[in-house]
Order: structure tokens, then sequence, then C-alpha cells
């Protein structure tokens, strides 16, 4: 088994979505972790956009990276900037770092279809990558 951690600034929006994908998509090769370099809870529009692709998000935590200090990760994804720059000490020495920085649904102000649409880009996104990522890796 494969540890895989997705790292992300809040850990509520992308890094959520791609670790609903990479539980999909890995299935039993890989246990998925993800996490940030703060916590701000699960996006709410992110559950729902994730719902609608039959992947339940919902009970997921937001978790800080420090509390995986103990795991030894074969891959580390950052999918955003901030997290990627920012990004404290991860002594998983073999790892894998990757990174994409993703559109970030989250940060629109508008109408509902305005951030309907925005949430079903970043979830076209991520998807697509988690799925090349694993037809690669695994």
């Amino acid at each position: 088994m494969k540890n895989i951690l997705v790292l992300c600034t809040g850990n509520s929006c992308r890094s959520q979505m791609a670790h609903g994908y990479l539980n999909q998509f890995a299935a039993n090769r890989a246990t998925i972790y993800s996490a940030g370099i703060e916590t701000h809870g699960i996006n709410p529009g992110a559950a729902a956009i994730m719902k609608e692709d039959g992947i339940d998000i919902s009970q997921h935590t937001s978790n800080h990276v420090d509390e995986y200090a103990d795991v030894d990760f074969d891959y580390i994804i950052t999918v955003c900037d901030h997290a990627n720059e920012n990004c404290p000490f991860i002594p998983s020495t073999n790892a894998l770092r990757l990174h994409h920085n993703f559109y970030d649904p989250s940060k629109l102000i508008g109408a509902d279809q305005e951030k309907h649409a925005a949430f079903l880009k970043a979830r076209t996104e991520i998807k697509d990558y988690m799925k090349a990522f694993v037809a690669e890796r695994f």
C-alpha cells in the first residue's frame, strides 16, 4: 500500500476533492490522507459538487499536516501554490513531491449559478489530474 498526502492551504476544498477522487481511483492500492497548513473545515460547495459525481466527502475532516508527521508518504501532492510555497518540513525523505495549482472555486463571489460553475470547473480539473496520476503511478 502506498501512502499519499494531498496538501492545500486549509484542507477544505481542493485537497478534499482530490482526496475523494484518489480514494475512488486508487481503491485498495493506497491510503489517502489530506491536510492543510491550516484547517478550515469542509467547504459545503466542495461537498455538494462531489456528491453530484457520486462521491461523498461530507464526513471527511479538515486536518493539519502536523497530524501526519509519523506517516512515511510515497507521494506528496500540493494542490495550491500557497501550500507549495509555505509547506512545513514533512519528514518523508523518499516521497515523490508533485505540485499542481488548481483553480480555487471557494474564492468566487457571485450568484449561485456562477459558484456552481466554478466548483464544477475545479472538480473537472482535479478529477482529470488524479485519474491520470493513478493511471501513471499504479
